[in-house]
């Protein structure tokens, strides 16, 4: 607890008064000089004219006299004595025998009245003053809950530039050229171009969208203003679109300048249906930031930057141009992305001669920024573990392992029947991934338990992958059965070991019916609205735009792919049963096999054949629509046929069909 914050605060020194007050009213003892006596005492010498004269304080019930001899007494006295008192000295004093007494009538103080009334009035303002000085962090905050809470990145802040930012360079382009403007606006302003007013930084958790925008505040050289989507709203209402005001005010008035808003999604979300109605705080919020972006009475020369990864539940009002002109894209970064990731992340570490950073990259498709600085902390973390001086390679691949599956589990003790029920299960997907000419290549196969995971089979692209055809997706179907479908050849009966297998092979197979339109059945259509996640101002209820028999068919497709899926991992696993137990022997000895290991076994096993070509095209065939003609191909075609061709669609790739040459073709090749 801060003590000396508390001494400069008005709180202690109101109380301190309040002290001295009551020290001053009850402290001070006005008869300090008076001996005490006992009551009949004092009767008996104003009885027998020792007195030369008293006083009576009927406030506090208490008598006071002077004697002869020129003591002093001082005695009390209970209800009912203070007249008989009052009698007696009056009586002595008409016989001229006490010269002087008094009788003090108690009489309101309006000072302490006063005091009493209000103090506890003054006691609970004070108390709610405290709590509210605690919520709104204390020092001198109290009371202004409409002041903008944001951090002003200065010079003394250690600075975070695009050197240090990789993976990302369209977004580092866009961002460079907000920089140039703001050094140098009079190159833009000369042929009439104005800077975009607002940057959306969208993408998956972990890309680098906070990362680029302290590389931002680093690079542009003018004040930045950064704060969080949370910190607009409060318990008080107006508070957050007061806050907007003051953060917008403190901006112009340093402009030009840049404001970053994180996570703007908590206070930027679609409005119209949100639970608090159109007066919800969280919207006035939203509607002020829009007219502080642009309204009626807009100055130029503060840029908004906002991140957020859920840009599809933004307020449309809040997207538009003029607000948001630029809405860039973080996505997961491309292999060469990740090699310069981990080389960025690795400055400055001791790896060994064998260590390989574009290995790493290639052996990490779709990990994102955050993954990988974590691989790279997770690998130096385990060597200064075991008290080694370098990063190895081998410590690499076990930090791979950690940040995908979790940390190994050695406390886990099987039976040796479950140990083998697992490597048969991991042996199938990985034998039917080998004999599958779409799947992807083997790369790892443990039966050791990490996280969740009994055992695991790595597979791992040759190159990064943007589009899946259908071929690769039955192929992927098959060898997410291949687990299930080994342990019903071998032990006749399936395990519970399965259940996240045939989870995403369901998942696939539904996606391929109602997403993506590959079933024949059916066509190219979409069926449902989705199923994302319920937000406040978007509906809550998923609405079927289909009827019961669609509904029907979808399951019967969606089992007939995951039937056929699993007829070919048992077909594979059959005809190599041979390779399937060797397999397992090795697990059962290694407990985990490399990708080379993996080959060696399966070099008996031939690549099947290709899956039967797609015949959903309907009316048309794949003829209908060659693919783009090689440079041979129109040399042997005349200017009539070339121009026919370009101008079918506009296209280039497709040509007008004539009704009677639709029936002279054959069917798919």
């Amino acid at each position: 607890m801060d003590l000396k914050r508390y001494f400069r605060g008005p709180l202690l020194w109101i109380l301190a008064f309040g002290a001295l007050v009551l020290l001053v009213m009850y402290g001070i003892n006005p008869g300090g000089s008076y001996e005490k006596a006992d009551t009949s005492r004092v009767v008996q010498a104003i009885q027998h004219n020792e007195v030369t004269s008293a006083q009576i304080i009927d406030k506090d019930q208490r008598i006071e006299v002077k004697l002869k001899n020129g003591k002093q007494l001082q005695a009390s006295w209970v209800d009912g004595q203070g007249a008989q008192l009052a009698n007696l000295l009056q009586q002595k004093s008409d016989a001229g025998q006490v010269k002087s007494y008094t009788v003090s009538v108690p009489k309101q103080n309006v000072f302490l009245s006063l005091l009493f009334s209000f103090l506890p009035i003054v006691v609970v303002v004070l108390i709610f003053l405290f709590i509210m000085n605690q919520m709104q962090g204390g020092g001198s905050r109290v009371m202004n809950f409409g002041k903008s809470r944001a951090k002003l990145v200065t010079k003394d802040t250690p600075k975070t530039t695009f050197a240090d930012v990789a993976g990302a360079d369209e977004a580092i382009e866009e961002l460079q050229e907000i920089k140039e403007f703001l050094q140098n606006p009079a190159k833009f302003q000369a042929i009439g171009a104005k800077i975009p007013k607002g940057v959306l930084l969208y993408g998956s958790p972990g890309t680098g969208k906070t990362l680029l925008a302290r590389a931002v505040a680093g690079e542009a050289g003018v004040p930045f203003y950064s704060i969080s989507g949370s910190d607009f709203v409060e318990m008080f209402v107006g508070v957050g679109a007061s806050r907007v005001r003051d953060l917008f005010e403190q901006a112009k008035a340093n402009a030009p300048s840049i404001i970053f808003v994180d996570e703007i999604d908590a206070v930027g979300r679609h409005r119209g249906a949100g639970l608090g109605g159109g007066h919800d705080e969280r919207e006035q919020t939203l509607n002020q930031l829009l007219v502080e972006m642009d309204g009626f009475d807009v100055k130029g020369g503060v840029i908004l930057i906002a991140a957020t990864n859920r840009p599809d539940i933004l307020d449309p009002a809040l997207l538009r141009p003029g607000r948001f002109d630029r809405q860039i894209v973080i996505d997961r970064p491309d292999l060469e992305g990740r090699k310069g990731i981990l080389r960025v992340h690795g400055r400055g570490k001791p790896f060994a001669p064998d260590v390989e950073l574009d290995t790493i990259a290639r052996r990490t498709p779709g990990f994102t920024g955050a993954d990988l600085a974590n691989v790279i902390n997770e690998a130096a973390l385990l060597t200064a573990r075991m008290d080694r001086k370098q990063i190895d390679m081998d410590t690499l691949e076990e930090s791979i392992d950690r940040v995908m599956a979790g940390p190994e589990r050695k406390s886990r003790v099987m039976s040796d029947q479950e140990k083998k029920t697992i490597a048969y299960h991991e042996g199938g997907h990985a034998l039917v991934a080998h004999a599958l000419p779409n799947a992807d290549p083997v790369h790892k196969i443990t039966i050791l338990s990490r996280g969740q995971a009994l055992g695991y089979t790595m597979t791992l692209p040759m190159e990064d992958k943007f589009l899946a055809s259908r071929s690769e997706m039955l192929d992927q179907l098959a060898m997410l059965l291949g687990g299930r479908t080994a342990e019903e050849l071998v032990f006749h009966e399936p395990t519970t070991g399965a259940a996240n297998d045939i989870e995403k092979a369901t998942s696939i197979a539904r996606k391929m019916i109602t997403e993506y339109g590959m079933s024949e059945r059916l066509g190219a259509r979409k069926f449902g609205e989705g199923n994302g996640e319920p937000f406040l101002g978007r509906e809550m209820s998923h609405q079927r735009d289909y009827s019961e028999e669609i509904a029907s068919a979808i399951d019967d497709e969606v089992r007939r792919l995951i039937e056929s899926a699993h007829d070919i991992a048992w077909e594979i696993l059959v005809e190599y049963r041979d390779v399937l137990d060797d397999l397992v022997l090795k697990l059962m000895d290694k407990e985990t096999l490399s990708k080379n290991q993996v080959l060696e076994i399966f070099a008996p096993i031939q690549k099947r054949p290709a899956a039967p070509s797609y015949s959903g095209y309907g009316k048309r065939l794949p003829s209908d629509r060659p693919p783009v003609l090689t440079p041979k191909e129109l040399a042997l075609m005349g200017p009539k046929d070339v121009k026919d061709l370009t101008q079918g669609n506009g296209s280039g790739t497709s040509r007008s069909v004539e009704p009677e040459e639709q029936d002279d073709r054959e069917g798919p090749a």
